[in-house]
C-alpha cells in the first residue's frame, strides 16, 4: 500500500478469507497487531482505497483489508465480524445453529448495504460470478474505473477525513 501510495496509484482489495484464526497461537504471533497496524495504515493511506468483498469476508482477516473510501461487495458475497459456523460454536455450543446464526449477524450484501456498512452492491452475472468468472470480471472492472474515477479528484486530506469519518460513524445509533 506504502509502494500505491509513493507511486499515487490507487489500491484496490479484493476480500475473499475465511478469516483470522481465533486460537491463542495466533495472538501470540501478533495476529490482532498485525490487523490493527493494517487498518491504521489504511485509514490514513493517501491515494483512492477501494474494498470489494467477492466472496467470503469473514473476521478479522477480511476487516483487516476492508477500510476504504469505497467497500462494495457481489451480490451473493457475505460479510462479518465472525461466521455462522463460529457464532453458533459461541452462542449455543456447536454448528448446527449456523442458518439462525447467519440471518441474526445480517450479513448479506443487502443487509450491509441497508445498515449502511458497505457503500454498495455489484450486480453478478446470471449463476453468479463463479459460473461467469470473465462476465463477473468485466462487471467489477467496470465500477471499479467508475470509482477511481470519482475518489480520484479529491484532495488526499479529503479521502482520508471521509475515511475517518465513515468509519468512526459505523455502530453509532441516532434515534
Amino acid at each position: 500500500m506504502k509502494l500505491a501510495e509513493k507511486f499515487n496509484k490507487p489500491v484496490v482489495t479484493f476480500i475473499d478469507t475465511p478469516g483470522a484464526f481465533p486460537g491463542l497461537e495466533a495472538e501470540e504471533r501478533g495476529q490482532g497487531e498485525a490487523i490493527a497496524r493494517n487498518l491504521f495504515e489504511m485509514i490514513k493511506l493517501k491515494v483512492p482505497l477501494i474494498c470489494v468483498v467477492i466472496g467470503e469476508g469473514a473476521s478479522g482477516g477480511a476487516l483487516g483489508i476492508g477500510l476504504g473510501d469505497r467497500v462494495m461487495m457481489l451480490e451473493n458475497s457475505w460479510y462479518s465480524v465472525i461466521s455462522p459456523e463460529n457464532c453458533s460454536t459461541i452462542l449455543w455450543g456447536n454448528w448446527d445453529h449456523k442458518v439462525e446464526a447467519a440471518d441474526c449477524l445480517k450479513l448479506t450484501a443487502n443487509d450491509m448495504l441497508k445498515n449502511k456498512l458497505i457503500d454498495g452492491i455489484i450486480k453478478e452475472p446470471v449463476g453468479g460470478a463463479h459460473a461467469a468468472p470473465e462476465e463477473a470480471f468485466q462487471i467489477v472492472q467496470s465500477e471499479l474505473i467508475k470509482l477511481i474515477a470519482e475518489l480520484s479528484p479529491l484532495t488526499p486530506q479529503k479521502r482520508i477525513d471521509a475515511r475517518i469519518k465513515k468509519f468512526g460513524n459505523m455502530g453509532v445509533y441516532n434515534k
